[in-house]
């Protein structure tokens, strides 16, 4: 049997939508809430989504004169491990998005960028989670003092983008949004593509 291509498949959404027929609150924390919903599948059958809602997040891939990219290292408690990930940092409520990115970048590096602009945004944990990233790239970088929360704990360095898609080659970097960024960046250096200027 052969497969169908994309171009063979119905148009629409119609056919693969679920909707929400009732649901209830699970659990409340600090920023993630838990929900559990009942559903109505598109054979009419129904089933239980359980999902936790985030407020969103930015990531910035910092690009110095030199042409480094901004890394930091920083342990990551769920997962027991200190990882190496492009600054980054959860929205607060209505906050605009580049906004919370130059605040992100400033707070973490000490950096300040002359250039922003828009690459994408990421939902990293679509089966179970709202959340989503929007990336950021910022050039023409200012040092600076950083300013980390109290409760917050990073290395900041700088590597070549050589090193970074070797990291994530090796499984060094396992982190999606540092992944997708450096995929990206290779991909725009070499004149594939190209984020959208922030004037």
């Amino acid at each position: 049997m052969t497969e169908k291509s994309f171009k063979d498949l119905p148009l629409g959404d119609a056919h693969l939508r679920e909707e929400r027929l009732s649901g209830e609150d699970i659990y409340g924390g600090i920023f993630l809430n838990m929900k559990r919903d009942q559903v109505s599948l598109p054979d009419g059958n129904q089933a239980i989504r359980e999902y936790l809602t985030h407020p969103g997040a930015v990531a910035i891939l910092a690009i110095l004169d030199d042409g480094r990219v901004l890394l930091e290292r920083q342990y990551r408690y769920p997962i027991a491990k200190a990882c190496l990930e492009i600054p980054a940092g959860k929205l607060d409520p209505k906050e605009d998005h580049l906004l919370c990115a130059k605040r992100e970048l400033a707070e973490e590096t000490g950096y300040t960028a002359q250039k922003w602009s828009f690459i994408r945004r990421i939902h990293p944990v679509i089966s179970y989670s709202t959340e989503f990233i929007d990336i950021y790239l910022a050039e023409g970088l200012v040092s600076g003092k950083s300013h980390l929360d109290e409760e917050e704990f990073l290395d900041v360095f700088a590597a070549p983008l050589e090193q970074l898609l070797d990291w994530v080659e090796q499984g060094e970097i396992t982190d999606v949004k540092t992944t997708i960024a450096a995929y990206w960046l290779d991909r725009y250096r070499k004149g594939l593509i190209s984020p959208t200027l922030i004037p």
